[in-house]
């Protein structure tokens, strides 16, 4: 059976709450483009609003990406395939991709890999299946795997899982993959936010890796009691700065959407700058 028609939906832009508080680390971080093309892309059909918002979101990545050093990969499935090196996807979605028309085998584009991107050889679901990809990260001591492209609830699901299954942290762009319907696409990023994984906006993902640092929690604190800098002391209890627990509340807020969970009366318990921002590390190690 081969992939049928795939009619649009809507993204959900609200993102399941992850069991962890992994942050994006540029310096740990790699960018998965993920089998975006022209071959499995083409079942949206031509112009579809789903599709160029799936791009536009990749192309925002991927330019972050580049601008933080955060090496780039692509998988692409072969035109020359086998039926040994095809195997049980022939039984489930029949031939695939194939030389009669090699142009389907290009990535779109508007993602086109650069001479310095590395694509990978797609044969199963999972990236990481007879390719390098473990040995990549592992080379260049790296172990985040942000993840994007087609189709979320297979193998963007499926390499998320087993990055998980690997010791590396996998993220997964809600809003830059799509699946086979809605329904199927809630369906993957509950799951990789549930138990392998976690689940992110473009905007929460890039802000959350730009923003999130001491620099500015202090700038945050700063704003909120109005006090000179050259005057402020990081170990001082911030009530006696006159900070109250509307603007305590108002952090946690802020820190949960940066992917960061943290409750109002951890906060109170040592209400110090220094403590915080030791607190927030910790909340954004893996657990």
């Amino acid at each position: 059976m081969a992939i049928p028609t795939l009619p649009p939906y809507s993204i959900p832009l609200e993102v399941p709450t992850s069991r962890v508080n992994w942050q994006p680390d540029p310096k740990r971080a790699v960018l998965l483009i993920h089998d975006m093309q022209d071959y499995f892309v083409k079942f949206y059909g031509d112009n579809s609003p789903l599709m160029e918002s799936v791009i536009q979101n990749l192309v925002c990545v991927r330019q972050w990406c580049k601008q933080q050093g955060i090496p780039v990969l692509y998988t692409a499935q072969p035109t020359e395939q086998s039926a040994v090196d095809r195997g049980l996807l022939n039984d489930m979605w029949g031939p695939g991709l194939t030389a009669a028309d090699p142009k389907l085998q290009q990535v779109v584009a508007a993602l086109a890999p650069d001479a310095d991107d590395t694509i990978l050889v797609k044969w199963r679901y999972s990236a990481f299946q007879r390719s390098d990809l473990q040995a990549l990260l592992k080379n260049w001591g790296r172990d985040q795997l942000i993840i994007g492209g087609v189709y979320a609830q297979i193998g963007c699901l499926v390499t998320a899982m087993d990055a998980f299954m690997n010791d590396i942290q996998p993220f997964m762009i809600n809003d830059a993959v799509a699946a086979f319907s809605e329904a199927d696409h809630q369906m993957a990023v509950q799951y990789v936010a549930a138990y392998c994984g976690s689940v992110v906006n473009t905007a929460q993902l890039i802000g959350a890796a730009q923003s999130l640092n001491q620099d500015w929690l202090k700038a945050r604190v700063l704003h909120w009691i109005d006090e000179d800098e050259s005057h402020f002391d990081a170990n001082e209890n911030l009530m006696h700065y006159g900070l109250d627990s509307i603007q305590v509340m108002a952090l946690v807020a802020e820190l949960k959407k940066l992917g960061v969970q943290v409750s109002f009366e951890e906060l109170a318990r040592t209400p110090t700058l220094n403590a915080w921002w030791t607190l927030i590390e910790s909340k954004s190690q893996p657990q």
